[in-house]
């Protein structure tokens, strides 16, 4: 089975503090079976570690390294999420009151018929009402 998974789902494999057994399965699932992301997890991930850089909680190298980590799972970058970022994702965002970077996660899923694999509590909960399975916690 494959999925769609968030940055808070694939940061939580890097930062072992953040990790729970739920996502570990999904991380497993991943490594079997890969997984969807929309166009903007890429950059948001990097970011995310760019931050840990700047505030110190941790090094240059391990950001690196967890990228390059996460370059190795069969992760697809879904090649249509600009196309529905200006309709069907932003009525998402706007119903549910998420960042239209959070919908387009949210949009994809319902696009392929897919799960999601989410730790942020307001986006588990749009999944939940558009009738999307959700995995992570």
């Amino acid at each position: 089975m494959s999925l769609v998974i968030d940055s808070s789902a694939a940061l939580a494999w890097v930062y072992p503090e953040e990790a729970s057994q739920a996502i570990l399965q999904v991380l497993e699932l991943v490594t079997e079976s890969g997984a969807w992301v929309p166009q903007v997890w890429r950059p948001e991930v990097a970011n995310v570690l760019e931050v840990g850089v700047r505030r110190k909680r941790h090094d240059a190298a391990f950001r690196d390294a967890s990228l390059a980590d996460l370059a190795l799972l069969s992760i697809q970058i879904d090649p249509d999420t600009q196309t529905h970022a200006w309709v069907a994702t932003l009525r998402l965002a706007e119903r549910h009151r998420l960042t239209v970077y959070d919908a387009a996660y949210l949009e994809l899923a319902l696009r392929r018929g897919l799960p999601l694999a989410s730790l942020d509590g307001d986006l588990r909960t749009a999944a939940e009402a558009e009738g999307v399975a959700v995995m992570g916690l």
